[in-house]
């Protein structure tokens, strides 16, 4: 299983999964914006979205887990 964290602190702009999406490493999961740039969050391993722990619009901290991918 694998998390995926934010990098920085931000705000969730879109999330582009849903849990039971099957995902290929590298594809976009999240965009989040900080420091007025949009960065895509992307997944770390190939697999299945278990859990999504975020929503757009919410702010996020460096290092909160945004997602986990199993």
């Amino acid at each position: 299983m694998s998390d995926v964290t934010a990098p920085m602190a931000g705000k969730v702009i879109d999330v582009k999964v849903n849990v039971g999406d099957t995902v290929n490493e590298d594809d976009d999961l999240i965009i989040l914006e900080a420091m007025k740039m949009e960065m895509p969050i992307v997944a770390p391993a190939s697999g299945t979205v278990k859990e999504i722990k975020c929503n757009k619009g919410d702010s996020v901290g460096a290092d909160d887990v945004l997602a986990v991918i199993e």
